[in-house]
């Protein structure tokens, strides 16, 4: 049970950023997988929301999507989605914002609608959804993404959920902008000043080397770089149970 691999890693170290008592609208993929291992480990009283309309949802089983039914089964009270946007989006009612991105930049602005030029895409990716209103008004926003220097681009092809602008000056309330990037290397934090993302802490076996490798900008490292402790046997069994959909008691 002690070995595991990167993706859990990465997993692991999102669920634990989650505090009991959050509430967390959820994306899709591994922000959805760390959410629910989050409220299944340390944090039983995060409250998590989907904007499907979904809140304080308890699936039994990792949910397939924002639409699956359990989230409706389970919830708490189930809005319409002007309402979860409008009251608990737009209001500030979202303790945390849980993102995926398929490029983000030095800034923490976020691209999920092209690879390429708008009008001519060499890809067209599913979009934004949601997205643009929770990085622009949840108190704490949290980025899970794979590492690599296709994703860690100098300049995003698109901005679909800003950062903090392009030249890392442009962010003004409410939100408070990205507050962590955690990636299959490690830990990455706006600097209080320039909001350059900065390596701040790895995870156990990565080097320094390997993370400036796999990041298509200059990147930023701190001074004292802090490790991250390894998953537990017990993170490590729920986060598979999860994964591999099988059913666990809420």
């Amino acid at each position: 049970m002690s070995e595991w691999d990167s993706a859990e890693m990465m997993n692991v170290a999102a669920a634990r950023e989650l505090y009991d008592g959050d509430v967390c609208l959820v994306g899709v993929g591994p922000p959805n997988l760390a959410a629910n291992l989050a409220r299944r480990t340390h944090a039983p009283n995060c409250r998590l929301v989907y904007e499907s309309g979904a809140i304080d949802a308890k699936p039994h089983r990792l949910p397939l999507s924002i639409g699956d039914d359990d989230l409706a089964a389970t919830a708490t009270a189930v809005v319409s989605v002007p309402e979860m946007f409008n009251f608990w989006v737009g209001a500030g009612r979202i303790d945390v914002g849980f993102l995926g991105a398929a490029q983000i930049d030095r800034f923490g602005n976020i691209n999920t609608t092209v690879i390429g030029d708008h009008a001519h895409p060499k890809v067209r990716l599913p979009g934004a959804g949601g997205a643009p209103e929770i990085a622009a008004a949840a108190r704490r926003v949290i980025v899970i993404v794979k590492q690599s220097p296709r994703t860690f681009v100098e300049t995003v092809d698109f901005v679909s959920s800003v950062g903090y602008g392009p030249t890392g000056q442009e962010r003004e309330a409410p939100g408070a902008g990205p507050t962590l990037v955690i990636t299959d290397h490690g830990v990455l934090e706006p600097d209080p000043v320039t909001h350059e993302l900065t390596m701040t802490r790895l995870h156990p076996g990565v080097t320094v080397e390997q993370a400036v490798a796999a990041t298509g900008w200059a990147l930023k490292v701190a001074d004292s770089i802090e490790e991250v402790p390894a998953p537990t046997e017990h993170e490590l069994t729920v986060l598979r149970k999860l994964r591999n959909r099988e059913p666990i008691d809420a």
